[in-house]
């Protein structure tokens, strides 16, 4: 399941027993990205914390199948296919639309988004998430100005920012330890969006 040691949910205690029990979902089942974060539990707690307050949040407005789908797209351009599995079945589930998933996978999977199923304004996020994932120096002023011109607030391009910054960091954890799916429920995530603190994977 990983590179480094890790400690299973039977074997914890103390505050890892208590930050599990938070992100568990199903029959104590804990997903092995958290699981890396074991052997120093304050980590996993940091890792939680942002992941629910910038993907899973009711403050967002970017609609939250969206924000999946970069995080799926970012993860197949650092070839995690850990978070791509993981996250595109919560697009799916979220999406309801099972053509219109394949569609965008297809599109990711072929590195050719103006294929993907999508409007052009999340195109253009899409390629925003590109750039910030291949080339963050490349980045100007007036790419986010297109943002905003094709009608992205402020707010949600602060969204769009931090999901994509928040995928690459993930991606790197998974890929940094030799995390795999083995044992994992895909497509789980913490649903409560208006209780930032509950973390429970369902």
């Amino acid at each position: 399941m990983a590179w480094i040691e890790t400690v299973p949910y039977e074997d914890a205690d103390g505050k890892l027993k208590t930050l599990y029990d938070r992100v568990k979902g199903p029959d104590n089942n804990v997903d092995n990205i958290m699981m890396m974060h074991s052997l120093r539990p304050h980590t996993m707690e940091g890792h939680m914390a942002i992941y629910k307050y910038v993907l899973h949040h009711s403050g967002n407005t970017v609609p939250k199948w969206f924000l999946e789908t970069l995080g799926v797209w970012v993860s197949s351009l650092n070839r995690c296919g850990y978070c791509v599995e993981h996250h595109f079945s919560g697009l799916q589930r979220l999406l309801q639309d099972d053509e219109k998933a394949a569609g965008i996978r297809a599109a990711i999977e072929a590195r050719d988004i103006d294929q993907a199923p999508l409007d052009d304004r999340q195109k253009l996020a899409m390629k925003y998430a590109r750039q910030l994932t291949k080339n963050p120096a490349g980045i100007s002023e007036s790419t986010v100005a297109g943002l905003r011109s094709a009608g992205y607030s402020d707010g949600e391009i602060l969204e769009i920012n931090q999901v994509s910054a928040y995928f690459s960091y993930a991606n790197r954890t998974v890929l940094g330890l030799g995390c795999s799916t083995d044992g994992d429920i895909l497509g789980l995530s913490p649903n409560k969006s208006d209780d930032p603190d509950d973390w429970n994977h369902a």
